[in-house]
């Protein structure tokens, strides 16, 4: 299976990137929401904004606490079991971050990007995501 899409961006000042539709489904409640998530290879993992994980049916600080140093400084992320769904392919509970000071929906390396080889093309502005 192959994702193949051009850079996005969002608003007139915004740098393109590589960002892709997916939709994020708690496995416990069954609610789901889609989102745009940006292709991060620093991220270690998926990270969503807090608000998610209320959205979803997960109580924020009932999951796993610890501490991640992101770019903006070390805060404190609750890990919560989610599933991701990108066009066809569905990545089945795996641990997503939620963190209160984030504002984008993040796909990390550990548990998203690692499932996929990922081609980027900045000249065009293109990425593709090839499942094996």
């Amino acid at each position: 299976m192959v994702i193949e899409s051009p850079f996005k961006k969002f608003s007139e000042g915004d740098i393109p990137r590589p960002w892709v539709p997916a939709t994020i489904t708690n496995p416990h409640s069954g609610k789901s929401t889609k989102i745009w998530g940006l292709i991060d290879t620093g991220a270690d993992e998926c990270a969503l904004p807090a608000d998610y994980a209320i959205l979803l049916g997960h109580n924020l600080q009932a999951g796993k606490p610890k501490t991640v140093n992101t770019g903006n400084g070390i805060t404190l992320a609750y890990s919560h079991t989610m599933c991701i769904k990108v066009n066809n392919i569905e990545l089945e509970n795996i641990l997503i971050d939620f963190m209160p000071n984030l504002q984008t929906c993040l796909l990390g390396v550990r548990n998203f990007l690692s499932k996929f080889v990922l081609t980027v093309d900045y000249p065009k502005k293109r990425f593709s995501l090839y499942q094996k």
